[in-house]
């Protein structure tokens, strides 16, 4: 099918299966090889793929299977398209696989997707970003087999009071609700919890920060759920100059 060997780390996103790109929808076609995550990225992305197309799922693929496989592929001049989770730039584990793919001097490049932050946010209805309430986004994770870094622990991102979308939290909420209350969230600060976004069993925790843990644990979810936390959930902030009359800009002159 191909004349060139190469690797495609592909962004399926969130799990609804619609919200594949379309290159990532023309890549998945086009590749001899198919490597997916069945617990994170719908089976239904598979439909895209070639009637020829080899396809092995994620968890029984070792790293040093990957790399196996990305030598076959450039003995064999193959195209794998190696299909993550959401977007492949937010803990996807691309590098070490990017380091195998440039030892052996094989072509890759990454597709974005939509990431379950996004979905999250969409699914609640709100955006991220209120004018003069919350204009930043803080991305993160709790500490788990792999440890964080010095200064990027939960309880310090807390003390900047703007939005925090929180993955791989959900299976310790009493130790993070208590750290985002002593990094400096008020108790009554807006919580959501999105439990799957996009797929059919979609589940949806909007609370208070005193609620969280007790929330969560009712819910019994432990995987798979993004948390979001910040005032800006709430507050409705104030207008948006991007499309007030009296606001300039190249494209439009301000109201006399």
């Amino acid at each position: 099918m191909s004349n060139m060997s190469k690797v495609w780390f592909i962004g399926a996103g969130p799990g609804a299966e619609d919200l594949l790109t379309l290159r990532a929808a023309r890549l998945i076609g086009e590749s001899d090889v198919l490597v997916w995550a069945r617990s994170l990225v719908k089976e239904e992305v598979l439909e895209h793929a070639s009637p020829g197309a080899e396809i092995f799922e994620s968890t029984s693929v070792p790293l040093e299977k990957v790399q196996e496989l990305y030598e076959r592929a450039t003995r064999e001049e193959l195209t794998i398209g190696r299909i993550h989770s959401g977007d492949p730039s937010l803990w996807g584990a691309v590098l070490e696989q990017i380091e195998i793919c440039d030892e052996l001097g094989l072509d890759w490049e990454i597709v974005p997707g939509v990431s379950s932050f996004g979905a999250a946010a969409a699914a609640i209805g709100r955006e991220l970003t209120v004018p003069e309430i919350a204009q930043s986004l803080i991305v993160t994770r709790r500490a788990s087999r792999t440890p964080m870094p010095d200064g990027e622990t939960i309880q310090g991102f807390a003390r900047h009071g703007t939005t925090m979308a929180i993955f791989l939290a959900a299976a310790r909420p009493r130790e993070l609700q208590k750290d985002l209350i002593e990094g400096g969230y008020a108790e009554d600060t807006p919580c959501a919890v999105v439990y799957r976004a996009t797929w059919p069993d979609e589940l949806i925790i909007r609370c208070p920060l005193s609620e969280l843990a007790e929330r969560i644990r009712d819910a019994g979810f432990n995987r798979q759920a993004m948390i979001l936390v910040g005032p800006g959930l709430a507050a409705g902030g104030t207008r948006s100059h991007l499309y007030s009359p009296d606001f300039a800009h190249r494209f439009r002159g301000a109201r006399a």
